[in-house]
């Protein structure tokens, strides 16, 4: 059994079916993207691993264990950042720190927060609040207080979204490095196709509402990875064709 089984995942909001039979697994270590349609319930998917959410059918196990409420051991960096605006960057970490590591002094919290926060380039920027701090920033915020957790799981939202494109390819070439060196489980959800080559072991695609996993395909190129390389430009071009399809006929649902 993988690390992550997702079997028969459906979930339903009143008449909207989101998600139907949603089947996925996902190696211990391993970095599987999900893209799809605006939608297809991603997120909704995410949320269901991530123990937020409950599904109305299938199961998803972790690690051999049926998944009973919230995960502690997986961290979530969602795409609205869910910053306290009445703390500093530093504090809004510490306190996720403090809440993981209780037995922790608040001086090692403290270390600890730091330490993410520097390693996103947000040395200089501890003792701002979020409403001093850009849309990027606040994300780079999230994303440290998710890493500083340590959980072997990370569950990232469009993580990148609100990044202006030089620090999203800084941001993923260092979580790419974090993945190596930690050998993190990344499950990891978003629009960009090349996001999800440049970074993916795997890459799920979805189908439009409601969303179930329509093909997976393998990324086996090395890093560092040449985006405009041919095997890379096959790949885009494979995901685009089961993309393009899937947009269409979600437009066509909504005339």
């Amino acid at each position: 059994m993988a690390f992550i089984e997702i079997t028969g995942v459906s979930k339903s909001y009143g008449r909207r079916d989101v998600l139907h039979g949603v089947s996925l697994s996902v190696e211990r270590g391993e970095f599987v993207s999900v893209v799809g349609s605006m939608g297809c319930g991603k997120s909704t998917l995410l949320n269901i691993v991530a123990g937020l959410t409950s599904a109305d059918a299938g199961q998803v196990v972790v690690d051999g264990q049926p998944l009973r409420g919230i995960r502690k051991d997986a961290a979530v960096v969602f795409q609205n950042y869910s910053l306290l605006p009445w703390f500093s960057a530093l504090e809004n970490v510490r306190l996720a720190v403090g809440a993981a590591f209780p037995d922790w002094t608040r001086s090692r919290q403290r270390e600890q927060a730091v330490r993410h926060l520097e390693s996103v380039g947000l040395g200089r920027a501890v003792d701002r609040r979020p409403g001093h701090l850009s849309g990027g920033m606040r994300q780079r915020v999230a994303i440290a207080r998710a890493l500083a957790l340590g959980t072997p799981i990370l569950l990232m939202d469009e993580p990148f979204g609100a990044l202006d494109e030089q620090t999203r390819l800084l941001m993923g070439e260092w979580l790419v490095e974090i993945r190596r060196r930690t050998a993190r489980t990344i499950v990891f959800v978003t629009h960009s196709l090349y996001e999800a080559i440049a970074l993916s072991d795997r890459i799920a695609v979805m189908t439009a509402r409601p969303g179930r996993i329509k093909d997976v395909l393998e990324v086996s190129l090395p890093y560092p990875r040449a985006l405009d390389a041919p095997e890379a430009v096959d790949l885009h071009a494979k995901l685009w064709a089961q993309l393009r399809e899937e947009s269409l006929r979600a437009m066509d649902g909504q005339r």
